[in-house]
């Protein structure tokens, strides 16, 4: 695998007046990541723009699952539920090593908004709609059966429930995979420059755009035939850069999630549950934590770090207590939490949680392509439907791009031959990396997050800077996520590379000051630049604690 740091970043920013793109992406969400893999493998010279890092707003605050959308069911949405369910399988196969099944528990009682038939009939339609294997089929249980499963649920008006496949996922380090396996196969991803402005040809049309290093300050031009707006919830303010398109409006809703140590919430498996609203929440155990959640409330605030409130958490707490009500969950329970906000596409007379999660594409009349809505779950076939337009854009007599691969082409870390090999080499992988001196559970650790890069990691054993304070597992990744994740800030460590900001706050707070000093050895930071990145850390790990607001 070919380095992808900071000296790529470098490299990528001095070269933009001098190189020509067939196609420029601005987002480097799981969205625009999976845009630029898909149009790099048809042999399209291809360029990201991402103003923060990779996947630092909605695609590293969401749920957390591949999955299907059962919910949608209820509101007619068969050709979503259809095309993401089938994803489903596919994101699995490409990269088992962050995508997990697990069986879903759906429980349903007298009061509910699901019945036993309607519950038995939906999630027979849902494995029907997604192609379920059979040995994923779903199951119907009594209320016996339920409580066995789960002896924590409120047992007050219980009926039974449904057992259903679904793919617990890690969306940030997903979005890294993609952006990575895009870098191999010749893309240029660039994180933390962001675009301040189009360039347009004599005709009025878009074909490059000015962009700012949000570190050095510096401008730098990028010329492209085709411009790709995959900005998430920053749609409209990249749309508002060239031009204001009438009719196309997002309504952006935050999803809020709170984190639980397993021993408060000790769940045996993921629960979906409706509420006295008629929302659906989740619960679901993972590493020793239980995470909850979501929301979805308007949200006209802050883009860039969305603020979880007392009144969410206090939502999410009701939902917990109703559920479980011998659990007693209280506030000072939450060790962590965070928020993501949706964009949206309005849909007038609709809530937000009415609204439809299909993409949509639409294009300016400068020719700026935007692309909006959508599903974590579905991205690879947002990319190919939206790299199906670019192509048909840049036909010529001459070129003619290749098709869609992207189906069956493993992502970084994921090169099994199929996906049941996954288990079987992180027990190998385990045991050799002790060989190195580490525990057999930091090479569980290290070998289930990285999958086949995990050889790579052990590489650089004798590269990791010396240190008495960071342990060597720790080193390791870092030292990875420096020089084959660009990660250019202790933030994104922390948060997108090892999820340990939503997952382990205790193990930031003790690792951040060693991790930060090697982060600056590395990187050659200033003291300001140090400083800089102290402060924003430190608001970050705030944030994900709740604080201010309790």
């Amino acid at each position: 695998m070919k380095p992808f740091s900071h000296t790529n970043r470098t490299h990528i920013l001095q070269q933009l007046s001098s190189s020509h793109y067939d196609v420029i992406i601005v987002g480097g969400g799981i969205t625009g990541t999976g845009i630029a893999l898909d149009a790099t493998t048809r042999g399209l010279k291809t360029l990201l723009i991402e103003m923060q890092d990779f996947a630092a707003g909605t695609s590293s605050r969401s749920t957390k699952l591949v999955h299907g959308g059962l919910r949608y069911l209820k509101q007619f949405e068969v050709k979503l539920v259809a095309d993401v369910g089938k994803e489903r399988a596919i994101v699995y196969e490409n990269a088992p090593h962050v995508t997990h099944p697990e069986w879903m528990l759906l429980p349903f009682y007298k009061s509910g908004t699901f019945g036993k038939f309607s519950t038995s009939f939906g999630l027979q339609v849902y494995d029907f709609l997604a192609g379920v294997k059979s040995s994923e089929k779903r199951k119907m249980l009594s209320k016996e059966e339920v409580l066995k499963h789960e002896p924590l649920l409120n047992k007050n008006g219980l009926i039974g429930g449904g057992e259903y496949v679904e793919y617990r996922t890690d969306d940030a380090r997903l979005t890294m995979e993609v952006a990575k396996k895009a870098h191999e196969e010749g893309a240029d991803l660039v994180s933390y420059t962001k675009v301040t402005d189009f360039l347009y040809d004599n005709d009025g049309n878009v074909n490059g755009v000015t962009v700012v290093d949000q570190f050095s300050g510096t401008t730098y031009h990028a010329k492209g035939s085709v411009v790709v707006n995959a900005g998430g919830p920053w749609v409209e303010q990249v749309m508002e850069l060239d031009e204001k398109i009438e009719g196309k409006q997002l309504l952006l809703t935050k999803g809020v999630h709170i984190v639980l140590d397993h021993s408060v919430l000790p769940l045996h498996q993921p629960i979906y549950f409706d509420t006295s609203d008629g929302r659906m929440i989740f619960a679901i155990p993972r590493n020793g934590k239980t995470y909850v959640g979501t929301t979805d409330t308007v949200y006209e605030e802050e883009l860039v770090n969305p603020k979880i409130t007392l009144e969410d958490k206090h939502y999410l707490m009701r939902a917990i207590t109703t559920m479980f009500p011998e659990a007693f969950v209280g506030l000072n329970d939450i060790e962590s939490t965070w928020a993501g906000v949706r964009p949206l596409i309005q849909q007038e007379g609709k809530g937000p949680s009415e609204i439809s999660r299909k993409d949509e594409v639409w294009e300016s009349e400068s020719g700026l392509l935007s692309i909006a809505g959508g599903k974590l779950t579905g991205y690879r076939k947002m990319a190919e439907s939206i790299t199906n337009t670019i192509s048909k854009k840049l036909k010529t007599d001459d070129f003619e791009a290749g098709p869609c691969i992207t189906k069956t082409l493993r992502l970084s870390g994921g090169e099994f031959n199929k996906s049941s090999d996954y288990r079987p080499y992180v027990e190998d992988r385990a045991h050799e990396l002790t060989k190195l001196g580490l525990s057999f559970q930091d090479g569980l650790n290290i070998a289930s997050m990285y999958g086949t890069n995990t050889n790579q990691v052990a590489e650089l054993v004798s590269r990791v800077k010396p240190s008495d304070e960071l342990p060597l597992a720790i080193r390791l990744t870092l030292h990875y996520a420096i020089d084959f994740e660009m990660a250019m800030t202790p933030v994104d460590y922390f948060m997108r590379r090892t999820g340990a900001l939503f997952f382990d706050i205790d193990w930031v707070e003790q690792w951040k000051e060693p991790v930060i000093d090697y982060m600056k050895d590395v990187l050659h930071w200033s003291l300001q630049e140090t400083e800089q990145f102290v402060v924003e850390l430190e608001a970050r790990i705030a944030d994900s604690k709740g604080y201010p607001e309790g």
